[in-house]
């Protein structure tokens, strides 16, 4: 195993987007605009007040896109209102938007991007 220093990341969110299947990929282009690097998106099954519409009102299952990108704390508020309109989150039963705070997060930084980065001690 390497005996590399881990490279924390602090001023992180993560923004979830539940949506409709097939509104996620307008989320994803909506965010990425807005200058967020990546998301994931995967496929969720759920159940809700609005699905409550079967016979003798026995629940029926919700099929959706849940989308998580993660986002400097800086751009989390314009990427966080990107999303809701690109979902379409203005009108009853389209989805939810929300935001969570990431305490701290690791991942590859090169050594090239770390030393124009001052140093404010997140790495050990």
């Amino acid at each position: 195993m390497k005996d590399a220093k881990i490279t924390y990341l602090t001023d992180v969110a993560l923004i979830t987007c539940v949506v409709t299947v097939g509104r996620g990929d307008a989320v994803i282009k909506a965010a990425r605009s807005m200058g967020a690097a990546g998301a994931l998106v995967y496929h969720a099954r759920g159940i809700g007040p609005r699905e409550r519409l079967g016979l003798l009102g026995i629940a029926i299952e919700a099929e959706k896109d849940v989308v998580s990108i993660l986002v400097a704390t800086d751009y989390q508020d314009v990427v966080f209102e990107a999303v809701y309109r690109a979902a379409g989150l203005d009108v009853p039963g389209a989805g939810m938007v929300y935001i969570t705070p990431v305490e701290r997060m690791a991942t590859y930084v090169p050594r090239e991007v770390l030393a124009r980065v001052p140093d404010r001690g997140d790495a050990q």
